[in-house]
């Protein structure tokens, strides 16, 4: 089964990593590189990215017809999704065991989330 490892980031998180010191945040980044590394080597992971802010986005909505785009951010809330892993794992507790080893998990939390398996729809 697939998961999602979703990474969040707001105005107080980004706040906390502007205080780290460069060694902080250079092992803030590591321990991101080591857990890719762990799931590369057990075959678990299929990708990992980060992602820059919701400011560096576009919405797209058709209007009338009519492709409409906008700049973001796109929400109301001050929550973004900063990150992601996907991974391929037997249970979800093997993942949120992964999922507790990242220095976001101290921060305000991951999000463990199944993907939805498209080939169900095969029988139909």
């Amino acid at each position: 089964m697939k998961y999602l490892i979703l990474i969040y980031s707001n105005p107080k998180s980004r706040a906390a990593w502007d205080k780290l010191t460069e060694e902080q945040q250079m092992k803030f980044g590591q321990d991101h590189y080591d857990l890719s590394d762990k799931l590369r080597a057990s075959g678990e992971l299929i990708v990992s990215e980060g992602l820059p802010g919701p400011e560096t986005g576009k919405g797209v909505s058709i209007r009338n017809g009519e492709v409409v785009v906008t700049d973001g951010p796109f929400a109301e809330a001050k929550e973004y999704l900063a990150g992601f892993y996907l991974v391929e794992a037997d249970t979800i507790d093997q993942v949120i065991a992964h999922a507790a080893t990242l220095p976001d998990a101290h921060n305000d939390g991951i999000e463990v989330r199944p993907v939805w398996d498209v080939s169900m729809l095969d029988g139909m």
